[in-house]
């Protein structure tokens, strides 16, 4: 299991900022880059990034030139840059460090999540196997979070795996984000290990209605839930699960 830092720089007006710096397992890099940018507000749409490439730099060492990305903007007049000189440090574990209001995400402009689909036991208790099925890289090493999305008959569509859980989260929802499929109104997020504010977060800006995870949930993650009207289910394994926002969607 091989876990690097990435550092994301920020282009735009012929400068570069660095905004982010990751523990994460390599992969999906420009995925995982244009979730972080997405999450955070700085991209909102596919056509606000210009271009993403790894940095080129001849001084740069051997072993690091995959491990910085450069995200080209078009247009960055609601992006304060001076505010980006501090920079987002993101471990693995925690996701970035100090972001815990609520009130945050309102302020950039997150509203609640739609009515989304209406849920079934059946569909919610099988999301586990299905999960593990799709862990290719797990199944080798055993050490890998992922976050699955799923569609609300069950159905598989897409899943990362990284070191980091909200790094997994920001790999999906990247994905998305560059395929033009967001917002997520009907599909359900599915992760191992616990629902994190981090991911809470990172969620309900992607428009996603229903979080389940095979844990416990924060409770920062369960007030982000029902703040944002979003359904978080927890403990789901063992075909059973804890149900702490948003039970109005089990019909």
């Amino acid at each position: 299991m091989t876990e690097e830092p990435l550092e994301m720089r920020l282009s735009a007006r012929g400068e570069s900022r660095t905004i982010a710096v990751t523990m994460r397992t390599p992969g999906a890099d420009f995925e995982l880059a244009s979730g972080f940018l997405f999450a955070e507000g700085i991209v909102t749409d596919r056509d606000d990034i210009v271009s993403i490439s790894y940095c080129r730099d001849d001084d740069l060492p051997e072993e690091q030139l995959y491990n910085i990305v450069i995200v080209e903007v078009r247009d960055v007049s609601h992006i304060d840059l001076s505010l980006l000189q501090r920079h987002f440090h993101v471990s693995s574990a925690c996701g970035v460090c100090g972001k815990s209001s609520l009130e945050a995400i309102e302020l950039r402009g997150v509203r609640g999540v739609g009515d989304g689909p209406a849920l079934t036991t059946a569909v919610i208790t099988s999301l586990p196997d299905r999960l593990r099925e799709s862990q290719r890289v797990f199944e080798s090493t055993g050490g890998l979070h992922a976050a699955a999305l799923f569609t609300a008959t069950g159905e598989f569509i897409a899943v990362r795996e990284d070191v980091g859980r909200h790094n997994a989260v920001d790999k999906l929802v990247g994905w998305c984000f560059l395929h033009g499929r967001l917002p997520l109104a009907n599909e359900i997020l599915m992760v191992s290990g616990r629902s994190s504010f981090e991911i809470a977060q990172k969620a309900v800006t992607a428009g996603i209605p229903v979080v389940c995870s095979v844990s416990a949930p924060s409770s920062l993650a369960v007030d982000v839930a029902r703040r944002f009207g979003m359904t978080l289910i927890g403990f789901l394994r063992d075909n059973r699960f804890n149900v702490y926002a948003g039970r109005e969607r089990f019909r």
